[in-house]
C-alpha cells in the first residue's frame, strides 16, 4: 500500500431514501409496510420526521413536504372527526405535494382514503406500535446517521484498553496480524482492512466495518477467519469511536523522520476531525502487539493528563538542583 493510498479517503453522503430509512429503522423503530405499491427509492429532501398537523386543516405555507408525515394520535383522531368527503380532500392535498412517506404511530388504522392516495402517488405508507413521541425521537437518530458524512479508510479498527485504535500502513506491514495478537489478549475487532467512518452530530468519528466484510479477517498463510467462532462474540465490536492512529511503517522508511521523546504531537485528519497519531517502526524482531497496546495505554494516560516526557524532563531538573546544591 503506498502512502497515497494509506491517506486515501472516500468522502459521501449518500442521499437518504425511504427504503434506507426503513431498511435501517425496521427493528428499531419496529416498522412494518402498509402500502406495497410506493416507492422506497425515493429521495427524502429533507432527512427529517415532520407532524403535518396544521397541513390537516387546510393551512400549507411553510409545510415541510420533503419530510417524513407522522401522524399521531392527535392527528388520527382530528382525521376522524372530518366527514368523509373533507378528509379526502385533505389527503389528497397532502399527497399532491409528493411526500416521500407517512408514518402511523401507535398502530392506528390507516384510513381508506390514506391508501388510495399513496397508491396514486407511489408514496409509501409505514405503522409502528410506538408512541409518537418516541418515535420522533428515536427516528430522528437513524436519519442522523444516514445523513452523516462518512468514508472509508484502508486500515484495521480495534479496541484496545476500551479504547478506539486504527492501525493503518502498507499492505505485508502486519496490520491484520498485530490485531490478531490484541484479540488473542482479550482485545475486540472492529473492522479489518477497511474501515468505514462516520462523524456523528457531536463531531466524533464512529467506526464500523462494512457490511459484507464483517466479523471477517484476512490472515496470511491461514486465509479467512471469521473472528466470534474462533474467539468468541466478546471478540468484536459493533462500532467503537475512533480515538488514536497507529501507522506501522518499515524502518527504512523512518530514519531521521521519528521524534524518539514524543514532544511532536502528530495527528491525522478524516472528515474534517483531527486524530492523534503514533508512528512504530516495523523491524524483524519487534513485538507490534507489545508496542500498539504499550501506545494505547500510554495514550489514555496522555487524554488524562499525565506526560511521561515532561515527567522526566521535571525529574531530570529536580536532579540538577539538589547536585547544584550539593556543590
Amino acid at each position: 500500500m503506498s502512502e497515497e493510498r494509506t491517506q486515501q479517503v472516500a468522502v459521501n453522503r449518500l442521499p437518504v431514501t425511504v427504503g434506507a430509512f426503513f431498511r435501517a429503522g425496521r427493528e428499531r423503530l419496529r416498522l412494518e409496510v402498509v402500502s406495497h405499491s410506493g416507492r422506497m427509492d425515493r429521495v427524502l429532501g429533507e432527512p427529517m420526521v415532520y407532524r403535518p398537523g396544521l397541513a390537516l386543516t387546510g393551512f400549507y405555507p411553510h409545510f415541510a413536504s420533503e419530510r417524513i408525515q407522522v401522524l399521531g394520535m392527535v392527528e388520527h383522531a382530528y382525521l376522524s372527526t372530518l366527514s368523509p368527503e373533507l378528509r379526502r380532500q385533505r389527503i389528497a392535498e397532502i399527497f399532491s405535494m409528493n411526500i416521500p412517506c407517512m408514518v402511523f404511530c401507535l398502530k392506528q388504522d390507516v384510513f381508506p382514503e390514506v391508501l388510495l392516495a399513496a397508491e396514486e402517488h407511489g408514496t409509501v405508507i409505514l405503522r409502528t406500535d410506538m408512541l409518537t413521541r418516541d418515535f420522533t425521537h428515536a427516528a430522528a437518530f437513524v436519519l442522523e446517521e444516514l445523513d452523516a458524512l462518512r468514508c472509508r479508510v484502508y486500515g484495521t479498527m480495534i479496541e484496545v484498553a476500551g479504547m478506539g485504535v486504527l492501525i493503518e500502513g502498507a499492505p505485508g506491514v502486519g496490520k491484520s496480524e498485530t490485531a490478531l495478537g490484541l484479540i488473542k489478549r482479550g482485545y475486540a475487532l472492529v473492522a479489518d482492512d477497511v474501515t468505514e467512518l462516520m462523524r456523528d452530530a457531536n463531531g466524533k468519528l464512529v467506526a464500523r466495518a462494512a457490511e459484507i466484510t464483517r466479523n471477517f479477517m484476512e490472515i496470511r498463510g491461514i486465509g479467512i477467519i471469521n473472528v466470534p467462532s474462533v474467539f468468541g462474540v466478546t471478540s468484536i465490536r459493533g462500532e467503537k469511536q475512533l480515538d488514536f492512529v497507529v501507522t506501522l511503517k518499515r524502518q527504512k522508511e523512518t530514519d531521521g523522520e521519528l521524534d524518539r521523546t514524543g514532544a511532536d504531537k502528530l495527528h491525522r485528519v478524516f472528515l474534517g476531525v483531527e486524530v492523534p497519531q503514533l508512528i512504530i517502526p516495523v523491524a524483524p524482531g519487534r513485538d507490534l502487539v507489545n508496542l500498539v497496546e504499550t501506545a494505547a495505554q500510554e495514550h489514555i494516560l496522555r487524554a488524562s493528563g499525565y506526560d511521561a516526557r515532561e515527567a522526566l524532563e521535571q525529574q531530570i531538573k529536580t536532579y540538577q538542583e539538589k547536585q547544584q546544591e550539593v556543590k
